[in-house]
């Protein structure tokens, strides 16, 4: 899913998502322990100062400005978390605190109309030393709000239900006021970037390119290299809040293939397992590894091109395919070692695990007879071992990142269940890098990679499913499949302050989406991680944030 007011946040490339690693001690179901952080907690005196934690990348983002259509990458975030405001912050229980670094205060001061009062806290400053002010709030709004197509924005969620945002008390206080009412308030401005970015279409789209020219965080930029495919950050000196314990956070480039001996050898601190039984059993091999595992938001899933002339247009024939694939038996093959009791991801807006989860998926049950069958209805008629209806053979091509192996047994379990069926798939490698351009043009018939929800997951969730804005931008509805129902139950749910009502809006809205076969989930992350043993503050951090400022090495 995509972390920001109008997506999930994207969890990277392929179906692993992100880095590719990690490594769980226990083997319970991941549910079955939401509202927990497995991350070596110690108190910042037990935590020594200094060390650098070196962090394993999958591909350099495309563009470090994540509100930005090409931007919203995992890995993205993970970088301009310890580098940018963010009003609020996830905690393990799933929900959302202030975040006093950035805010003395942010208070629901309306309801009709719903005002929102920001109080800056009065010593943060970006490293260019502007201050933080109402007016950063302000370019922010205006950027990502979808009034100027220039902004080539990933979502416009939140923003486009503001009518303005003023000066407060002073300038270090922003007034937010709400044409319409929009419950999930709380996840607007995360993270916030200066006006400087916001305020002109070319910087907002190209600025962050390769570069981060402004920061306002515990960590600054010490370098971006290329060549070497790292992102260096460094303890901000200039930091007002409680300095970070880390001198260094290192982000480089690692090949998955590559994790394992990397932690072994001691050239990386920690991966995600995810779905890599062998990362697993590395892991549980490895002298000084510890391995962690908690409930995350992350689900990997198929996502299902139904733009129009696609060959997957007909909802009907979407539905007749999706009951040709055994999410359980994916399930059991990529995830039962690391977690025997996993079932099936069952919803798209509510993370697995949490409070207002519910399976949702015997909508569209595997059922490879009723499959069979519809597709004969459809006029799909065998020929062989495959199908075709008016000389046009049945053949989907399915883009797989390489190299990541996770793809490739997930992909290739599809191609052998739908064969059965009469259904032919291609399997077309792209490098792991081009992946992302890959979704986001629509080059695809069906494509593998994983969502991650946030702390407010109906608003995060709405921009995969809205219809394109008049200027075309499609957000993050990368398979083009639009249905006025599932948006008008987006619309309501967005203005219902009451969080039980919105949820059984946000459940209607999901059996919805099952229905239409937007994209099929397959199976919940395992939220396990191969963790240096001495590392603290830092592993499997569930449905929390990453603790920047207080994770480092234990004393």
């Amino acid at each position: 899913m995509i972390t920001r007011r109008g997506a999930l946040v994207l969890a990277g490339v392929a179906a692993l998502g992100l880095a590719g690693c990690g490594g769980a001690a226990r083997t319970q179901l991941p549910g079955g322990a939401a509202g927990h952080s497995d991350i070596n907690p110690r108190p910042r005196d037990q935590v020594r100062d200094g060390g650098d934690l070196r962090w394993p990348i999958d591909v350099m983002p495309d563009n470090f400005n994540f509100n930005q259509f090409s931007g919203t990458q995992g890995q993205t975030l993970e970088i301009v978390e310890a580098l940018l405001p963010a009003p609020f912050r996830g905690t393990e229980d799933g929900g959302l605190e202030l975040n006093t670094d950035y805010l003395t205060s942010a208070v629901l001061t309306s309801t009709s109309p719903q005002v929102v009062t920001y109080t800056i806290n009065p010593r943060a400053t970006w490293s260019d030393g502007t201050p933080l002010t109402w007016r950063d709030f302000e370019a922010q709004w205006k950027a990502l709000r979808g009034a100027d197509p220039a902004f080539q924005v990933a979502g416009t969620t939140g923003y486009e239900d503001m009518a303005s945002v003023a000066r407060g008390a002073d300038d270090r206080q922003a007034v937010v006021t709400y044409a319409r009412p929009f419950a999930e308030w709380r996840n607007d401005f995360r993270p916030l970037y200066p006006a400087s970015t916001n305020s002109d279409p070319s910087v907002f789209n190209t600025g962050w390119v390769n570069k981060i020219p402004v920061t306002a965080g515990p960590f600054t930029v010490a370098s971006i290299d290329l060549a070497a495919k790292t992102v260096t950050l460094e303890r901000n000196p200039r930091w007002w809040g409680a300095p970070a314990k880390l001198d260094r956070i290192i982000f480089k480039v690692v090949e998955r293939a590559a994790l394992a001996d990397g932690l072994a050898n001691n050239e990386i601190d920690f991966y995600r397992i995810g779905s890599n039984v062998d990362l697993f059993r590395r892991a549980q091999s490895t002298p000084g590894a510890a391995v962690r595992q908690s409930p995350g938001r992350r689900y990997n899933h198929i996502t299902f091109n139904g733009s129009p002339g696609a060959i997957l247009s007909d909802v009907r024939l979407r539905q007749a395919i999706a009951k040709g694939i055994d999410r359980a038996a994916i399930t059991r093959r990529l995830i039962g070692q690391i977690a025997p009791n996993m079932t099936p991801a069952g919803n798209h807006v509510y993370a697995y695990g949490s409070k207002d989860y519910r399976d949702n998926s015997d909508i569209l049950p595997y059922d490879q007879a009723a499959a069979n069958r519809e597709l004969d209805a459809l006029g799909w008629a065998r020929q062989g071992a495959g199908r075709a209806r008016n000389g046009q053979p049945l053949r989907l091509r399915l883009v797989e990142s390489t190299p990541n192996p996770i793809s490739e047994q997930i992909d290739r379990t599809v191609l052998d269940q739908l064969a059965q069926i009469g259904v032919t798939v291609t399997i077309e490698p792209v490098p792991l890098n081009q992946m992302a351009a890959a979704y986001r043009q629509g080059n695809f018939d069906l494509a593998g990679f994983a969502w991650e929800n946030t702390s407010t997951p109906f608003s995060s969730s709405r921009g995969i499913y809205t219809a394109p804005t008049e200027s075309g931008a499609i957000n993050q509805n990368y398979g083009r499949i639009y249905n006025p129902e599932i948006s008008a139950l987006f619309d309501q749910g967005i203005r219902e302050l009451d969080d039980t009502k919105r949820a059984e809006i946000g459940n209607r809205a999901d059996r919805l989406i099952w229905q239409e076969v937007h994209h099929l989930p397959l199976y919940p992350d395992s939220g396990a991680y191969a963790v240096r043993s001495t590392l603290a503050n830092f592993g499997a951090p569930g449905f929390a944030d990453i603790d920047y400022i207080n994770a480092g090495f234990a004393k």
